[in-house]
């Protein structure tokens, strides 16, 4: 085993008159060089030695002694003594020079209570004290000396006292808080406060460019600590090195120049929550972007938080309804569940999650929608949207443009999460969309590079797979006594002409519960959504599924993909039998039922109609254009005329052999009168 002088050193301070002992040693080896020679010879056994030391060496060093010998490095005992005396000896006299702040010069007295407050805290009574008059601070004073601060003006107490009232209600529903009781808190807290003149350590910036400033001084901070700049920018303490940090800036960096002061706030990088966030659209720092004016907030939430424990979970078994037929048949979602959307660009993937917010109307369900790196015209098109069907009620927007910095698109699924968090432990169910992911990765491989971190596969960072595990492990169902809510994720990735094997779209695949593949030959070939049922797998939807859905469905996917491949090999032939004519006719109007237009979910009752009419082959002797309006204007029909039918379906969620014939003599009802006209 190989030790440092500097790492015995520190073992030598446990021991019992440490520097005396040391001494003796040195004296016995200086009498009698030849024991030195012996502890330093490989070929001399190990018992032999440990007799000689218990035999002449003080007590209170033996086991020293042995150590050093044991791991053969009883030649090391100069540099270990000089180590030593170096981590001993009395601390260095610090910062020659102190800055004092003031709108009125100190009196005597007072400078007198400076000097030897200054030469307590650095060791030093002959520091030189610098007068410096700003009338920002109002009044008191503000003591600078090498990184850190004392902080004794007005200023600083009102922004202490502010803070401490600020902690006071945190958490406090102000709405439901009368006047009274709110002022009773404030005069207890305000009886409780008390000025904490503290130091603040205080670094520089030695470089800054592209969202990343190195700082230098500041040896404390901890990672995902907040730290502030003096123009008023805040960044994230994401490097932590020997002699440095690595922050990334929450804000543009034009006027932070190499010099600029930085200060440490103590304070893990959060996103301030409430119920008020509810129909807004906000920045990834909770700020409000739609220009309705501020937030109230009820609290404070991490943006980096643990994600729920194994015995704080609860299985996947209460139905997440898309109201897209092609996914809640064939790959339901659960709610607590993590499902991929994942696809070449401008396959339908948006559309997907937007359908699944829409058909959350009335259901007592939040969502929020993360935008990552998107254009702020595309953002504004999807709250449109969401604002002509009233779906915005019940969305909170997070948007991370492509024009803002990198670190900003990085923190926002993070500050996503934790909104979607505050309601998840209220006992709400949350449905949370990352659109995308592959250009949250992007964000982090450029941050990581500027960071100087060493490039992997791809060039992304070696721990670009934990940076979306930590993330999408937050999602889950939790127990009653955890808060009883659940969090479903739809993570979006974009893929490179359909290569799923790529580094972003295999991690992202082997974290989730799931996908959904969507295929450009299918989009282009106007089958949408344009979902592959080879590829498209529900880990956990199964057992979510309701009774009615898993009946109505049958063996729809075994027959669609039988379908498929049949069409491979019969298109080329022209001379078929009657079996794969029929196979391939009923292959045809499932792929046609299966077509649904955009922002129009189908309902539970309106998918197991479809579905039954489809399996029973109903549709199969329409006219293969005309499906899709047979559909629509036959679940036109069922919701007019057929009311019991479609709310026995919603109410007890099964679908009897009785039922079913019901449905179905209706639809041939229905049909025959269709044809007719």
């Amino acid at each position: 085993m190989i030790r440092a002088a500097k790492d015995y050193a520190a073992d030598l301070k446990l021991v019992e008159n440490a520097k005396s002992n040391l001494q003796s040693v040195k004296d016995i080896l200086e009498a009698v060089p030849q024991i030195g020679v012996e502890f330093e010879d490989p070929t001399v056994s190990l018992e032999k030695k440990h007799l000689v030391i218990d035999r002449v060496f003080p007590k209170e060093i033996r086991n020293f002694l042995k150590v050093l010998c044991d791991n053969g490095d009883f030649g090391l005992l100069d540099e270990i003594e000089q180590a030593y005396m170096e981590l001993t000896k009395t601390p260095e006299k610090v910062e020659a020079q102190a800055e004092l702040t003031y709108v009125t010069p100190p009196t005597t007295e007072q400078m007198e209570r400076i000097r030897l407050f200054l030469a307590k805290e650095c060791n030093n009574p002959d520091i030189k004290i610098v007068g410096k008059e700003d009338a920002s601070i109002k009044s008191g004073f503000i003591i600078r000396v090498g990184n850190k601060e004392y902080d004794w003006s007005e200023q600083g107490r009102i922004d202490q006292l502010q803070k401490h009232i600020n902690q006071s209600l945190s958490g406090k529903k102000l709405a439901t808080v009368s006047e009274e009781s709110i002022i009773s808190i404030l005069r207890a807290d305000i009886a409780d406060f008390e000025l904490a003149a503290k130091d603040k350590e205080i670094g520089v910036v030695n470089w800054v460019g592209d969202g990343i400033a190195n700082v230098d001084g500041i040896d404390h901070a901890f990672y995902g600590e907040i730290v502030l700049f003096d123009c008023g920018v805040k960044g994230m303490v994401q490097d932590v090195r020997r002699d440095e940090i690595g922050v990334i800036l929450f804000g543009r960096d034009t006027e932070i120049k190499e010099g600029s002061r930085v200060v440490r706030t103590g304070k893990m990088a959060g996103i301030p929550v409430g119920d008020a966030f509810l129909g807004r659209i906000v920045d990834a720092l909770g700020a409000p972007i739609d220009g309705q004016g501020d937030i109230a907030q009820d609290g404070y939430r991490p943006i980096e938080n643990p994600a729920p424990s194994i015995v704080d979970r609860k299985s996947v078994s209460v139905p997440m309804e898309t109201g897209i037929l092609s996914i809640d048949s064939m790959f339901p979602i659960g709610r607590g569940q993590r499902e991929l959307i994942i696809g070449d660009r401008q396959t339908g993937k948006t559309s997907i999650a937007m359908d699944t917010i829409l058909n959350q109307k009335g259901k007592d369900v939040v969502c929020v929608y993360v935008a990552i790196g998107q254009k702020a015209s595309t953002i504004a098109k999807l709250v449109n949207t969401l604002k002509k069907n009233d779906a915005l009620d019940y969305t909170i927007v997070v948007a991370a443009t492509a024009s803002d910095p990198a670190p900003l698109q990085y923190i926002a699924p993070y500050a996503g999460t934790a909104l979607a968090e505050y309601f998840m432990y209220q006992g709400k169910d949350v449905l949370i969309v990352y659109d995308d992911l592959s250009k949250h990765a992007v964000a982090y491989r450029a941050i990581s590079l500027l960071l100087e971190r060493s490039p992997g596969r791809e060039a992304y960072p070696g721990d670009v797979f934990y940076l979306h595990s930590r993330l999408l492990e937050r999602s889950s169902r939790v127990t009653a006594e955890a808060g009883g809510g659940s969090i479903t994720a739809l993570p979006i990735i974009e893929t490179q002409a359909g290569d799923v094997s790529a580094y972003i779209p295999t991690n992202v695949i082997s974290i989730t519960d799931g996908q959904i593949y969507l295929e450009s030959e299918l989009f282009f070939a106007g089958q949408r959504p344009a979902v592959n049922v080879g590829l498209s797998v529900s880990r956990v939807g199964g057992a979510a599924q309701t009774k009615a859905m898993k009946k109505a469905s049958g063996s729809i996917r075994i027959d669609l993909a039988q379908f498929r491949e049949m069409e491979v090999f019969t298109q080329f032939s022209s001379d078929l039998d009657a079996a794969t004519k029929e196979q391939l006719q009923y292959g045809n109007s499932l792929m046609e039922m299966l077509k649904q237009p955009l922002y129009r979910p189908l309902s539970q009752s309106e998918q197991v109609v479809s579905l039954c009419c489809a399996t029973h082959k109903v549709m199969m002797d329409i006219e293969k254009s005309k499906i899709k309006q047979f559909q629509m204007d036959l679940l036109e029909h069922f919701n007019t005329r057929q009311t019991a039918i479609m709310e026995t379906i919603e109410r007890d969620k099964v679908l009897t052999d009785e039922l079913t014939q019901q449905i179905l003599d209706a639809a041939n009802a229905f049909k025959a009168s269709y044809k007719a006209s």
